[in-house]
């Protein structure tokens, strides 16, 4: 189905109808899967994939905007989040996985292991959104069927470091008359801008779980099953990240770890930016259910059993 302001006209209205019951069906069903264990698995996926993630989405936005600038625009952020140690830590990381390479073989086997690294925790989301659309995948036809696997995760990676472009292009260049508008003109035409380039973020971390729900189930998910749940999505992770950030500033629940005390923060990052996405997509399930009566599994997949019943039996 392709998207039309129809179909979001649709969306709303459906949503507005029914979004008591959506809400308690889907928290009821987020808390049944038990996400503290499904967050935690991502988060430890997240930590073997984060350098080689950054790595891709940093030198391919770095082509449009210089990786100088992007790289300094993501350690601000984690800064913001998880304080100037983990930042610092997260250099690091970044450093050593950019390393030169001492001969021509060594920089292959090294692009290759930073590709299977940053998709690692996407193989894994995909497997837990699976559940929650309780449908899975079809057996893969050999090679090709893992490799197609593997190609869908790369490009949602492309389409991140594209999201992450735009997101910067548009941020500094408000960024940029806020401050000039502040100097010459009124504090309220000042503060404009900077709401909208708040309303900009958020639309581009929307998009982001919207790709997400889109594409990795193996489900027929359609724009309109997928509109609301990722909006409502990006304002709980955009609230949350004001919320988690005074947490680790006020509790400092790395203290107690010493010099892992960054590698503590990040699985607790991970974790709850999981939670987030979990809670999102039973959102989104329950409202498909709710407009359409449910959605099938895709050419890649196959119907399973429903999300309650796979944790019961775990």
């Amino acid at each position: 189905m392709k998207f039309s302001f129809k179909h979001v006209g649709t969306s709303i209205k459906g949503l507005a109808g029914n979004s008591w019951h959506i809400t308690k069906t889907s928290f009821t069903k987020w808390w049944a899967m038990d996400p503290f264990r499904q967050s935690s698995i991502i988060a430890y996926y997240a930590i073997f994939s984060l350098p080689a993630l950054l790595v891709i989405v940093i030198t391919i936005a770095g082509f449009a905007f210089g990786a100088d600038a992007v790289h300094s625009q993501v350690l601000g952020q984690v800064k913001d989040v998880m304080g100037e140690a983990t930042a610092d830590q997260i250099k690091v990381m970044l450093a050593k996985a950019t390393e030169t390479k001492t001969s021509v073989w060594a920089t292959i086997l090294g692009g290759i292991t930073v590709v299977l690294g940053s998709i690692g925790v996407f193989v894994e989301l995909q497997k837990t959104l699976n559940i929650i659309w309780e449908v899975e995948a079809a057996p893969h036809k050999g090679v090709w069927g893992f490799l197609r696997a593997r190609v869908f995760s790369f490009g949602l990676i492309l389409s991140i470091a594209f999201l992450l472009m735009i997101s910067l292009v548009i941020s500094t260049a408000l960024a940029a008359a806020s401050e000039l508008l502040r100097a010459e003109s009124s504090k309220i035409i000042a503060l404009a801008f900077e709401v909208l380039n708040f309303i900009i973020s958020l639309g581009v971390i929307s998009a982001l779980f919207a790709l997400m729900f889109k594409f990795l189930p193996d489900a027929k998910i359609t724009w309109r099953h997928v509109l609301p749940g990722a909006l409502i999505t990006g304002m709980l992770f955009t609230i949350g990240k004001t919320a988690i950030a005074f947490y680790f500033g006020k509790a400092d629940p790395a203290s107690g770890y010493g010099a892992a005390g960054s590698i503590v923060l990040i699985l607790l990052w991970a974790s709850y930016s999981s939670m987030i996405l979990f809670l999102g997509a039973e959102f989104t399930h329950t409202y498909a259910d709710k407009l359409t009566g449910g959605v099938k599994p895709s050419e890649t997949g196959k119907k399973a059993a429903p999300a309650e019943q796979v944790h019961k039996t775990r």
